[in-house]
């Protein structure tokens, strides 16, 4: 054993169960992440692009309205997304959407990118507008436990 774990044992006889104590402490206080950021810094990053916050009210219309398809946001997420939806027409489960009830959603910039694209087109026919994700981000954000 070396020197210096030897005197930190002999002078904190409770040493091992400090340390994990700390590092569970430091577990809970990090942001949970899956991917390279968080749902808060996406919302920050759609805000930036569309130049004017997003609206929580305004992305809760957006997200259960059809937008001239056959389907809207909710349809496979849920109203309100906070538990698993279903693919509408796979029928394949779909996680909770809301970062209240899957931290790991909107963790990963290249999958945010990528699903916002994916389903934007399948729900407006188009790409979404940056003020169209904030808002959506906005809502689902603030869906609490």
């Amino acid at each position: 054993m070396n020197a210096k774990l030897t005197w930190i044992k002999d002078r904190c006889p409770y040493w091992l169960a400090a340390a994990v104590l700390a590092t569970g402490l430091a577990a809970v206080a990090a942001p949970v992440r899956a991917g390279d950021t968080t749902a808060a810094h996406q919302l920050e990053r759609f805000n930036a692009q569309a130049g004017t916050a997003g609206q929580a009210e305004r992305g809760r219309v957006f997200f259960t309205s059809r937008h001239g398809g056959e389907w809207s946001c909710a349809s496979c997420h849920g109203n309100p997304p906070t538990s698993a939806g279903k693919h509408a027409s796979t029928g394949k489960s779909i996680e909770a959407l809301a970062p209240a009830f899957n931290p790991q959603a909107f963790t990963d910039t290249a999958k945010v990118d990528k699903w916002f694209r994916r389903n934007c087109k399948d729900v407006a026919q188009r790409e979404c507008t940056p003020t169209e994700k904030a808002d959506v981000l906005a809502y689902l954000l603030s869906l609490m436990r």
